[in-house]
């Protein structure tokens, strides 16, 4: 059945506000500094206002891990991005550069990436300086080496990653950084696109922005049975309602199945998480859609730290079951094995060819 074609109310998503907000003194001298610090205020937060650039530390005892996580969650941190963040690094498969507007995230998931990447406790930092990373976008212009020259992928332009450190839309409440991201690729008159994947749902300040069609938004989906291991998200269903609603506003819109888990009852939890999708995109004119396939896959130390982290969680992270790869980097990840990794290939590139006909699958990995 095809959806009403009738203006739909405005999604009501449910936003996830730090309990502390803290400004650096380098970060207050940026306008837009200053202007998150303002965004906090309207809603509601005291903004506590550093005389350094040093964050204070953390009040829980540094001894309890759990305790530590919980206080570093609920904290955004304002402050000004290094000069190495002005230095944009290679991001394949997803995309050719990364950008990076924060580090960190208000998400609680059990196999979160981020786990054993971030030195520390995993309090958010918003960055101030955003004129200086938007001045050191243009060169990177036709440099990269995952969409620029590819041919399957060439369409794309230059591609700039702003979802390997944060979710963007997470936090935009407060920030405004995404919206003004998308504004200014939307200004620029060049090949380029700007990409972001998210599990919240707020995308209401962003349907109306002149992006002209530069800014894929896609949506992190997993299957409902698997909500568990996503807690302080936005349900699917919402993700999926609000990829529907960017795509009428014109934006290109994409699927980032990750990660996929190969749990028991895999196939006919991702067979429906599809058919959702089909439902929810059905009859969108002009649609764009991508799908990107992400599978499940952990290092030692992401084991160690969400262990940690979420000590009940039942998201299965055994090395006994899984293979090993070495990085370029000679580091150990622990993924699924042969087998297995080609039967999951083997199914979703199906259902989606099935399901999503128009989509393009751009990588498995």
């Amino acid at each position: 059945m095809l959806h009403d074609p009738q203006p739909r109310a405005a999604l009501r998503p449910r936003r996830v506000l730090p309990q502390r907000v803290l400004l650096t003194r380098s970060a207050a001298l940026f306008e837009h500094g200053e202007a998150m610090a303002r965004r906090a205020e309207a809603l509601g937060l005291e903004v506590e206002r550093l005389r350094g650039d040093r964050l204070p530390p953390l009040h829980a005892d540094p001894a309890n891990a759990r305790a530590s996580y919980r206080e570093a969650k609920s904290t955004l941190a304002i402050v000004v991005a290094p000069p190495s963040k002005l230095r944009f690094q290679p991001i394949s498969p997803s995309a050719d550069w990364r950008v990076d507007l924060a580090e960190g995230c208000p998400a609680h998931c059990a196999y979160c990436y981020l786990a054993g990447s971030l030195k520390g406790p995993p309090i958010t930092r918003a960055y101030a300086n955003l004129d200086e990373i938007e001045a050191a976008l243009p060169d990177y212009l036709g440099r990269g080496q995952v969409t620029s020259r590819s041919a399957h992928r060439a369409l794309e332009g230059t591609t700039f990653e702003a979802s390997c450190y944060t979710d963007p839309l997470g936090i935009e409440p407060l920030t405004g950084s995404l919206e003004r991201l998308i504004r200014f690729f939307g200004r620029w008159d060049a090949p380029v696109q700007l990409r972001f994947t998210t599990k919240y749902a707020d995308v209401e300040p962003l349907l109306g922005l002149a992006h002209n069609g530069r800014t894929r938004m896609r949506a992190s989906v997993n299957p409902r049975a698997y909500a568990p291991f996503e807690a302080g998200t936005s349900p699917v269903a919402e993700r999926l309602q609000a990829l529907r609603r960017m795509a009428e506003a014109g934006y290109p819109v994409g699927l980032t199945i990750a990660p996929i888990i190969a749990a028991e009852g895999w196939r006919e939890a991702y067979g429906e998480l599809i058919g959702e999708a089909r439902d929810a995109l059905e009859g969108v004119t002009g649609l764009d859609l991508t799908v990107e396939l992400i599978t499940h896959r952990f290092t030692p130390g992401s084991r160690e730290v969400l262990r940690s982290w979420y000590p009940g969680s039942k998201l299965e992270m055994d090395p006994e079951r899984r293979a090993e790869k070495r990085t370029k980097f000679g580091s150990v990840k622990h993924v699924y094995d042969r087998d297995t990794m080609r039967e999951l290939r083997g199914f979703f590139e199906r259902e989606i060819m099935a399901a999503l006909p128009e989509a393009r699958i751009l990588y498995w990995t």
